[in-house]
């Protein structure tokens, strides 16, 4: 097993109940990393604390309120110690409140989709930031990007909110990057395509959406991602492994970003 430097540490990763954050949790806790899990769903967090182990703490919540993840954070620490890291992976679609193509997108949609993917993301960052400076130990934040807040698909992935957000993100990481870089305080982004998560199924049952990702993602024989595809990139990037890497987006997209479909 590869030394990615995250044993006896403590993460927390909002939206670790399912998909790309709860394989991640995983992963940490194999390597010997305490975690802290959150999402909205209480069943979904009882399932994955179950799988877990004693390694691993939950709490139901909302992201996009500002002061839930604070209070988890407080809470994991109370429960293991310093944090060291965390991973913002929630977030998702805004499609069934209104985004789409610009012409159709709604002000509720537009605002919906901002806030559960961009506004959330500041809220859990800010949140961390303030706990690494309080602690005085520095720390790690890895927050959930997408290939399609630079790489569009306008066929068959033209949701205009979520690239904004998605796209937010990157920018808003590097900010954080290089502002809090001598503070001890990395900031990076991990960027997926299409990936086998309960956000994706609407794109999954879709031949001709399969069809388009088979082409766009030729690695592996072409396919869509699966969670674990992340799990190295993560861990390397919130662990030691990683010390000397901040203000970067990498992605993990099996071609789709260099890849003309």
């Amino acid at each position: 097993m590869a030394d990615f430097g995250v044993a006896e540490r403590t993460y927390v990763i909002v939206g670790g109940t399912t998909g790309l954050g709860f394989s991640a949790a995983q992963a940490l806790v194999r390597n010997g990393a305490r975690v802290g899990i959150c999402s909205r769903s209480a069943e979904s967090v009882t399932r994955a604390l179950e799988l877990l182990g004693e390694n691993a703490v939950g709490r139901s919540l909302d992201a996009s309120d500002p002061r839930a993840v604070d209070d988890f954070i407080k809470l994991v620490c109370v429960e293991f110690g310093d944090l060291h890291g965390l991973y913002h992976v929630a977030g998702g679609s805004g499609r069934a409140e209104g985004d789409g193509p610009l012409h159709d997108l709604s002000d509720e949609g537009w605002d919906y989709t901002i806030r559960q993917n961009l506004t959330s993301v500041m809220l859990s960052n800010r949140a961390a930031v303030q706990r690494f400076r309080s602690q005085d130990t520095g720390g790690v934040i890895l927050n959930m990007g997408s290939v399609l807040g630079f790489s569009p698909s306008p066929r068959h992935f033209a949701s205009h909110a979520y690239a904004a957000s998605k796209a937010g993100i990157e920018g808003f990481s590097k900010s954080l990057a290089s502002y809090y870089a001598a503070e001890d305080i990395r900031v990076n982004v991990i960027a997926p395509a299409l990936v086998e998560t309960p956000m994706s199924e609407r794109a999954r049952e879709d031949e001709s959406v399969m069809d388009f990702v088979r082409r766009k993602q030729p690695l592996d024989g072409g396919r869509i991602g699966r969670p674990g595809d992340l799990d190295s990139a993560v861990l390397c990037l919130l662990g030691e492994a990683g010390r000397f890497v901040t203000g970067q987006v990498l992605c993990v997209d099996g071609g789709w970003s260099v890849t003309e479909a």
